[in-house]
């Protein structure tokens, strides 16, 4: 197997894990934007 016939299997995972991790991240994310709206203002050290 030469390394041209190998090219598609290794972009496709790289595409996979990048996707994987940009996913996470968003998600991640997204759960700290709600879960910070529910702490009051006088309680957020971050502003």
């Amino acid at each position: 197997m030469s390394t041209s016939d190998q090219l598609p299997y290794v972009v496709a995972s790289y595409v996979v894990t990048l996707g994987a991790i940009g996913a996470y991240a968003w998600r991640m994310l997204a759960r700290a934007r709600k879960i910070a709206a529910k702490v009051p203002p006088k309680d957020r050290p971050w502003t």
